[in-house]
């Protein structure tokens, strides 16, 4: 007679409630803050300058973290210590950054996308109260997400039809199309999420609206743990993997994102099981690959 399969395990969103839970007890908050970008930002403090410095720190932050995290130094070299008074003298602003670049991007970029918020942040009082009225406005995430992310590229002329180059048209996402814009919604968290030790709770608004900032770390560990079967990392994707960690904590979802992209990043999370790479993991017991 064949033998009948073997029947893979059904893991409960208890069983994956309590690993993340794990994970983020276990996770060296200060040795993992020490590498991610937000550490820069909290070497400044007033709330103007951490508003701008940290919109910089998020639209360069991918590749290697240690390339991105020594451009971003060097950018804010350039500008010195006082970036709000800097950024309202919009030439000094392109002087200071010419000449410096990041993969696709260029000084002129950065300097657009610094000039921009800093227009925004005139206008409104701070960017933190933009966000706000376009929250209140649209009703949703999505919409005062690429109504804040729009005002800011009109103010600072970052135009897909510009003529810039491909830098200036993707420094700031466009979270009306596909992209799961993580780098917009890794601000989001930094600037909403209550003062922690990590994020750093300028914004009043609850952080029950935001969705987790999805890298290919986070999709991977989403796809492993079953929190979305997406292939592709998207809009769509980012709103599943947070639909589910929603149900674990309807007030913060985005509270576990720290702590498993600092796993991933430690355990270079496979798609597979792998003996070597996976040992140790906080999430292997609930893993689709050994559950």
């Amino acid at each position: 007679m064949r033998a009948s399969p073997r029947k893979k395990k059904v893991r409960t969103l208890d069983e994956i409630g309590a690993a993340l839970d794990r994970v983020m007890a276990a996770c060296d908050v200060p040795a993992r803050l020490a590498v991610d970008p937000v550490s820069i930002v909290h070497r400044y403090t007033r709330s103007g300058d951490r508003e701008l410095v940290g919109l910089m720190a998020s639209a360069v932050a991918f590749g290697n973290v240690k390339a991105f995290r020594s451009k971003l130094e060097q950018a804010l070299a350039r500008l010195g210590p006082d970036v709000t008074a800097i950024a309202d003298d919009e030439l000094e602003v392109f002087a200071r950054l010419h000449g410096w670049k990041h993969r696709v991007y260029r000084g002129e970029d950065l300097a657009r996308l610094l000039i921009g918020a800093r227009r925004v942040q005139r206008v409104s009082g701070s960017l933190g109260r933009r966000f706000s009225e376009d929250l209140a406005r649209e009703g949703h995430l999505r919409g005062a997400l690429t109504s804040f992310a729009t005002a800011i590229r009109e103010a600072g002329g970052l135009d897909r039809r510009s003529g810039q180059g491909r830098g200036a048209a993707h420094i700031l996402a466009d979270p009306g199309g596909s992209s799961g814009c993580k780098r917009l919604l890794l601000y989001l968290r930094w600037m909403v999420r209550p003062e922690d030790g990590v994020d750093l709770g300028l914004w009043d608004i609850a952080p029950s609206v935001l969705l987790v900032p999805v890298d290919t770390h986070i999709h991977k560990l989403g796809r492993n743990l079953g929190l979305t079967r997406r292939k592709a990392l998207s809009w769509k994707t980012t709103e599943e993997i947070t639909g589910v960690l929603r149900k674990l904590d309807p007030k913060d979802p985005a509270k576990y994102d720290f702590a498993l992209c600092h796993l991933g990043m430690l355990q270079r999370c496979p798609s597979r099981k792998d003996a070597v790479r996976c040992q140790g993991c906080g999430v292997m017991p609930v893993c689709r690959h050994w559950a």
